[in-house]
Parts: C-alpha cells; sequence; structure tokens
C-alpha cells in the first residue's frame, strides 16, 4: 500500500471549503492533515467537516509545520502567493496554487524558479479544464466536428450584488484582484488550450459598482496564430448572462448555457462521490447544429443552399476528481503535471498586457 499524501490547505473560503478540501477528503491517495485560517467562522467549519485535521490559525502556523507534509494547497489570496509558495517549496513540499498563481509575470517566474531549484512540483489550479461543458467542447475541436473554428465565444457572467469588504473587491489589479485575473485566467487558459498562442489581443475593462478599484466587466479578443478569433467576456454585473459557450465552424456550431453544475453541487452540500456528481441533465444539453450533405432550400441567388441538423448533443462529464488524481501521480513522480505552471505563465504574461495597454474605463 502507498502511504497517502499529507496535505494542508492555506485558506478555507470559498476556494479551500468548495474547490479543494472535498476533493482531498474523499480521495484515498491524500489525507488531509492541517487547515489554516484567521477567521474564526471558518476554523469552526473546518474542525466540523474534517474533525481529523488540525486547524490553525496562521499560514505560519502551518508551514512551520511543511517538513511534516507532502503537499501545500494555497488557497489564499494571490497577492500572498509567491511568498507563500517560495516558503512550502524551500521546506520539501510540492504546492497546488490557485489562480492567479502570480501577480505579475516576474512573480509568476519566481515561483517557477523557485519550485525548480527546489525540485519540487509547482501545479496551478486551472480547474475548469475540467468542466463537463469545456470538456465537450475540446472533444468537437479535437475530432473536428465543426471543421475549422472561425470564432470561440465564451462568457462567464454573474450578478454579484454590491461591492463587499473582501480582498476581491478592496484590491486592485496589481494586487492580483479584479475579474480578468480571477474568471480571466480560467476563459485564457481555456482558449489557449484549446488554439494555441496569440498574435494579437484587444481588451474593453471598466469598473460597473460603485466603490470599485478594480475591473469587475471586461472583454477580451484573442487573434490565435492559428488563426482563430476568440471573444472572451467575464462580469460580476450581468444580471442575464450570454450563452457559456458558442462555437462557430465551417461545417457547424455548438451552443451551451448556464455553467459547469459541479461548483453549485459542492456548495450545496454534495460530494465528488455522489452517484450523479458531475453529470448534466438533459434538459441543460448544448445545441449541436451540423450541415448536411442534401441541400436545403434555395438561397437569394436561387442555388441549392445547405440543409442544417440541429440537435442535442449529451454534455460530457464534468471531472474536477480527475485534477487532483493527476496531482497525486505528479507528486508521487508517476506521471505529468495537470497543469504545466509554465502554460499558467503565459495566462499571466495575458492579463499583465491586457492590464498594461487597455487600462480600466
Amino acid at each position: 500500500m502507498v502511504a497517502p499524501l499529507r496535505t494542508g490547505i492555506i485558506g478555507f473560503g470559498l476556494s479551500g471549503r468548495v474547490f479543494h478540501a472535498p476533493f482531498l477528503s474523499t480521495n484515498p491517495d491524500f489525507t488531509l492533515t492541517v487547515i489554516a485560517t484567521s477567521d474564526a467562522t471558518r476554523r469552526a467549519q473546518a474542525a466540523s467537516s474534517y474533525p481529523a485535521a488540525d486547524i490553525v490559525g496562521t499560514p505560519q502556523e502551518l508551514l512551520a509545520r511543511a517538513d511534516q507534509l507532502d503537499l501545500i494547497v494555497l488557497a489564499s489570496p494571490a497577492h500572498t502567493h509567491l511568498a507563500l509558495g517560495e516558503a512550502a517549496l524551500q521546506a520539501g513540499a510540492a504546492v497546488v496554487v490557485d489562480k492567479p498563481f502570480g501577480t505579475s509575470v516576474a512573480e509568476a517566474q519566481a515561483l517557477i524558479d523557485a519550485a525548480e531549484t527546489a525540485k519540487r512540483p509547482l501545479i496551478v489550479f486551472q480547474n475548469r479544464r475540467w468542466d463537463g461543458d469545456f470538456r465537450t467542447v475540446k472533444r468537437l475541436i479535437d475530432e473536428a466536428t465543426l471543421g475549422r473554428v472561425l470564432r470561440f465565444e465564451s462568457t462567464f457572467e454573474r450578478w454579484a450584488g454590491p461591492r463587499r469588504e473582501r480582498w476581491q473587491d478592496t484590491m486592485t489589479a496589481a494586487q492580483g484582484a479584479g475579474i480578468t485575473f480571477d474568471i480571466g485566467s480560467h476563459l485564457i487558459d481555456q482558449a489557449l488550450q484549446l488554439f494555441g498562442p496569440v498574435s494579437q489581443l484587444h481588451a474593453e475593462l471598466r469598473v460597473g459598482r460603485p466603490g470599485g478599484v478594480s475591473e469587475d466587466d471586461a472583454f477580451v479578443s484573442l487573434l490565435h496564430e492559428s488563426g482563430v478569433r476568440s471573444h472572451l467576456t467575464m462580469s460580476s454585473v450581468a444580471a442575464l448572462s450570454g450563452p457559456r459557450f458558442r462555437v462557430l465552424g465551417t461545417k457547424g456550431a455548438y451552443s451551451v448555457d448556464g455553467l459547469d453544475g459541479q461548483e453549485s453541487a459542492l456548495k450545496a452540500g454534495g460530494s465528488p462521490t455522489d452517484p450523479s456528481y458531475g453529470i448534466t441533465e438533459a434538459d441543460a444539453w448544448g445545441r449541436l447544429s451540423l450541415e448536411q450533405g442534401a441541400p436545403g432550400h434555395q438561397g437569394p441567388t436561387g442555388q441549392p443552399k445547405p440543409a442544417l441538423t440541429t440537435m442535442r448533443l449529451p454534455t460530457e462529464r464534468g471531472d474536477y476528481p480527475g485534477f487532483y488524481a493527476a496531482v497525486a501521480a505528479a507528486v508521487r513522480e508517476e506521471g505529468p503535471s495537470p497543469v504545466d505552471p509554465r502554460e499558467a505563465l503565459e495566462v499571466v504574461r495575458i492579463i499583465e498586457r491586457i492590464h498594461r495597454d487597455f487600462p480600466i474605463s
């Protein structure tokens, strides 16, 4: 039997509580050993949910035990990642770090350098690669179902309500805040995974909520070297959202509404081990429209117009557990990292350029 990886989590807000702890506690490759959070309410939540774990009040208390841990998860604000990550790596632990893993290219590169010096894995938490809808889009593109892709539209919008006294709303983009660093890190990463490097970009950033100091509404256009144009829309001030994905190709198109259901299931108290976890119900499947061989009605010039057939396409199962299965293999040197930090560095590079060249209006 292989001993489970002894794991600590720094931060028990939404990320630590919803996106990390449930997977570490239900995967036999890990044991959730210690959780650090300065918030008294969250300490009580952590103690109640994970009675076998030690709960401490500061990152320093956890890091003091880093030599007893195999993996440390940084579910803390972005501006803390460099110092905490360097300390964890120097102590000999592998690191999983939330996106954005650095507030600048220089910080992100410094963390990569620290991992290479320590010879320990540094894995960026780009969990949205394991969304069911994204996995569906990727399969369609890999199989060339839509022909040559012309435009990729990715929208992640929500209604966040008034500005709150939390780091995401009170810090600046220079400190890793703002929706481009937050949701944009996922959308840009997904676009790069699908279509490769970017040759040109354009962005529009704005503050929509009174008192905000970083953008909460943004549009990013990427021209990939492959010729595909990605239109990425993200917002915290959208009372109605557009399609999550719309992909237009030379043979057809795919569109899907709503958000992957894994986050909402976890927030509602669900577990990754539930039989229905990650499954999208049929009424939420996307629509696939493909050109058929038989001609349809005549177009304006009198020439036969190709017919289109539209159908509901089952959504691939969402698989956040797959991320941590791959983390275990990488830490044990049995497989590659599920997210190479150099790929995540390119995301930070694009966001840094966006903030430099397209200031908030």
